[in-house]
């Protein structure tokens, strides 16, 4: 038993390898492959075959010219078999997103509602929306593999821990949603910053800020999420930007909501100066170079970018010298059902084994 183990273990290992490869650098053959990874060519064709089979890998044609010997067949990563499903609940809307393995978006749907009522009431509306679309995967021939929800408040343990814009606690929402895939939650700023990285500009390393009713914050560090011990780093949005201000949902007061949040936003210079004050405490904290805004924030970059920066230099400028690159996201309302749909994508990618030996 411990010999299949190892063997089922390193399988999985090369599986990984092999499509890694193909996922980073693009079309590449057989043979290709094999000077790359360092396996033989009958170890490659056979993981290839498996790729091919299970619908992550397609052959593409011919290969490049210049090969010596036969001319080989590229493979690729397909769009055509396995997909993922993006979901959003936010104050103002409901959101599915369906997109291929390739990143390619198939289906957006976006439905504007008021969610401050009952978590079941809007849970069934959502669940409504996702089985429409998941039908729609299924006449598309794609196999979805999982999907993300993304959350206004902080998710802890499979829970919303709190949703103070839509009056909500301790909601088990996939549960509730009860859909026929897996359904993993998280925080909707986590959702929206991991979108930013595997669709956005292709930064590694930068603060996303996410601007809705609700205003928060993701961090990614060397291509990864910085979550915190207890998954609830980045609630940008409660930082105190005036101790004397008006009070907020959360049961402070002066937070960043009060001032910058999508239903109070009106005067672009006071949003911008209490974004200023917000961020540069994040900068200091975590020594981002880069900030990124999104959501409602975006379209107001032009207004609220002199602001923002001519803060950050004041508060910053002596200590660090410069200020943090300041840019807009171009995902738009796209970013947290994106960055959803590429979690579990990322995870077909990064562990096709896995997805192999659950037989879809």
């Amino acid at each position: 038993m411990s010999q299949a183990v190892r063997h089922d273990s390193m399988r999985a290992g090369n599986l990984e390898v092999v499509l890694g490869e193909v996922s980073r650098r693009g079309p590449l053959t057989r043979a290709a492959l094999a000077e790359l990874t360092g396996l033989t060519k009958s170890t490659v064709s056979k993981l290839v075959g498996d790729l091919v089979d299970a619908g992550i890998l397609a052959e593409s044609g011919p290969a490049r010219a210049g090969e010596r010997g036969r001319p080989g067949v590229d493979v690729v990563l397909s769009g055509a078999r396995v997909a993922a499903l993006g979901l959003e609940i936010n104050v103002d809307y409901l959101a599915v997103c369906l997109v291929d393995l390739t990143r390619e978006v198939r289906r957006d749907v976006r439905r504007e509602r008021d969610n401050r009522e009952r978590p079941e009431d809007v849970l069934a509306e959502l669940r409504t929306m996702a089985l429409e679309v998941l039908e729609e995967a299924r006449g598309l021939g794609l196999t979805v593999a999982g999907a993300g929800l993304a959350l206004s408040g902080p998710v802890g343990a499979g829970l919303l821990v709190s949703a103070p814009n839509l009056g909500w606690r301790d909601v088990r929402a996939a549960e509730l949603l009860d859909l026929p895939v897996a359904v993993e939650l998280d925080n909707e700023a986590n959702l929206a910053a991991l979108g930013e990285l595997w669709f956005g500009a292709g930064e590694r390393d930068f603060l996303y800020v996410s601007g809705e009713i609700g205003i928060g914050a993701g961090l990614v560090v060397g291509g990864e999420l910085f979550r915190g011990p207890n998954g609830l780093a980045g609630e940008l949005g409660h930082v105190v930007v005036s101790p004397d201000g008006p009070p907020c949902r959360c049961g402070g007061r002066g937070c960043l909501e009060t001032y910058a949040g999508q239903e109070v936003l009106g005067d672009e210079l006071v949003a911008g100066e209490a974004l200023g004050v917000a961020l540069a405490s994040a900068v200091n904290l975590f020594d981002v170079d880069r900030i990124v805004l999104g959501g409602i924030f975006a379209p107001l970059f032009p207004k609220l970018s002199e602001p923002i920066t001519r803060v950050l230099r004041e508060r910053l400028g002596k200590l660090r010298g410069s200020v943090p690159t300041l840019t807009a996201s171009g995902l738009g309302a796209q970013a947290a059902t994106l960055g959803a749909a590429g979690r579990v994508i990322h995870r077909v990618l990064t562990d096709p084994g896995a997805y192999l030996r659950s037989g879809r």
